[in-house]
């Protein structure tokens, strides 16, 4: 489904050591397929990352992604402490659905999202930092 949706391929062992640490999960199912989904990942405690939403684009537009946030964000909600920090990546006009849930744009806070993907190799950015 993730490719389908247009999200990346992931390695099926990388897949088996990570759901199994999920937080909290959303399946949408149709005619018993799953059409759509979502993963809270993090600590517990102080720090979440909502991942993998996604909804197979035969089904696109009927307001999943919005069902999907709103059940990720409820439990969220239910469970988190006051003070955890939840983080995702946007992709394109994602933004949006999202700030109907709350979440705004680091950059604005003075911070940037950065990644690092671990099978490419670190790309040099001309500065010099000490080890």
């Amino acid at each position: 489904m993730r490719t389908d949706a247009g999200l990346s391929d992931k390695d099926a062992e990388a897949v088996a050591l990570a759901l199994p640490n999920t937080w909290h999960g959303v399946i949408v199912h149709h005619e018993g397929e799953p059409i759509g989904m979502g993963r809270i990942i993090g600590d517990g405690g102080t720090a979440f990352q909502i991942v993998d939403i996604c909804v197979h684009p035969a089904h696109q537009g009927r307001g999943l992604g919005k069902r999907i946030m709103a059940a990720l964000t409820a439990e969220l909600e239910r469970r988190a402490p006051a003070t955890a920090y939840v983080s995702l990546i946007a992709d394109g006009p994602a933004r949006f659905l999202y700030e109907k849930f709350g979440f705004a744009d680091t950059a604005t806070h003075d911070s940037i999202g950065m990644y690092r993907v671990m099978g490419e190799s670190p790309r040099p950015t001309g500065s010099s930092a000490e080890p």
